[in-house]
Parts: C-alpha cells; sequence; structure tokens
C-alpha cells in the first residue's frame, strides 16, 4: 500500500482531485486520504498527547472532510484540512475537562536517563505542557513542517503572530528542558 501512496503523489494533480472530490468521487476522497493521512494523524497525535484519542481526531477529520467537501474554496487544500484537523482537536481538548497538564520537572524517572526515548518522552512532556496556541503553532512548525504562512492560514491568525507564537514556544521548551539537558548530558 504504501509503494501505491508513493505512485499516487507522483501523479496527483490536487486541483482536479479536489474538484472530483467535490462531486461525490470516493476514488478522490481514497486518493486524498492517503496523500494526507498520516501527517493529519501524526498532527493529532502532537495535539492531544494520546493515540486513542488522536485515531478518533484523524477519523472525524476525514468524516468532516467528506461532508464538507464543497465547502473548499480556495488555494491550499492541505491549510483547509489542517484547520479541520485542529478544530476537530480543539474540540476535543475542551471537551476534556479533567485535562491534567504534566509538569516535566516534577516527572523526571531516574531510569532510562541517557536514551533516546527518554528524551523525546520529555519533549512531548514539554509541549503538551504548552499553552495550547503555542502548542499547535509549534507543531505545525517542527513537526508538520509548515511555513509560517501555512501556520496562519490554518490557524487563522496572521503572518506575524503565527512568528510570534513559534519563537514564544521554542523560548519556553528551551527554558523548560535546559536543566534536564544538563543534567542528562553532563553525566
Amino acid at each position: 500500500m504504501f509503494g501505491r501512496k508513493k505512485h499516487i503523489d507522483k501523479e496527483i494533480d490536487i486541483e482536479s482531485t479536489i474538484e472530483e472530490l467535490q462531486k461525490g468521487s470516493a476514488e478522490a476522497f481514497h486518493i486524498l486520504y492517503h496523500k494526507y493521512s498520516q501527517q493529519i494523524f501524526r498532527f493529532c497525535l502532537r495535539m492531544l498527547g494520546d493515540s486513542k484519542l488522536a485515531e478518533d481526531a484523524f477519523q472525524e477529520t476525514f468524516i468532516k472532510l467528506f461532508e464538507h467537501k464543497k465547502d473548499f474554496r480556495g488555494d491550499n487544500f492541505s491549510a483547509w484540512l489542517y484547520a479541520i484537523a485542529r478544530n476537530t482537536c480543539l474540540n476535543m481538548i475542551r471537551a476534556r475537562k479533567n485535562f491534567e497538564q504534566c509538569d516535566v520537572l516534577k516527572n523526571i524517572p531516574t531510569k532510562e536517563k541517557n536514551s533516546d526515548f527518554f528524551a523525546k518522552e520529555l519533549i512531548q512532556k514539554a509541549i503538551m505542557d504548552l499553552p495550547l496556541a503555542l502548542r499547535e503553532a509549534i507543531i505545525l512548525r517542527e513537526y508538520q513542517e509548515c511555513s509560517y504562512q501555512e501556520i496562519a492560514d490554518i490557524v487563522g491568525i496572521k503572518l506575524s503572530l503565527a512568528k510570534v507564537r513559534v519563537h514564544r514556544a521554542r523560548l519556553i521548551l528551551r527554558k523548560s528542558l535546559e536543566p534536564i539537558a544538563k543534567e542528562v548530558y553532563e553525566h
């Protein structure tokens, strides 16, 4: 299936595929699903920090895509799809009123301090501790490799604010992870 995805990516004409989707083509939906599914799932997973919730958000995103296929108007389909995923994740976060944020510095495990897994886990916790607006900006920039303009389009903000949010997120992450990095890499 992954070999087919590469084949699809090389041949895809996004504009005509979207036009076919808007006419109700299941094949066009299938093509777009395979083109964007991995990126959207990873985005949902990073936004929610829980694989089961991410799977639900991912599925709901593509259901909404199909249900609102005729609403797309514009030239950046990817940004529109990310905006759907973003709004779905935000709704799930709002619905979870008992959402607990972890303090990275209080929950440092004593084992496996030199493993990549440990570092990834700490970074993920630090990202989840960020305010939501900064979290989504850093995830879109660093993990989804979106440009600042794409971030602005997805979130519905000005380009300058997208840059500020990414910058602030990086500063907070650097500050929160610095003591841990010193401890891990100096011992």
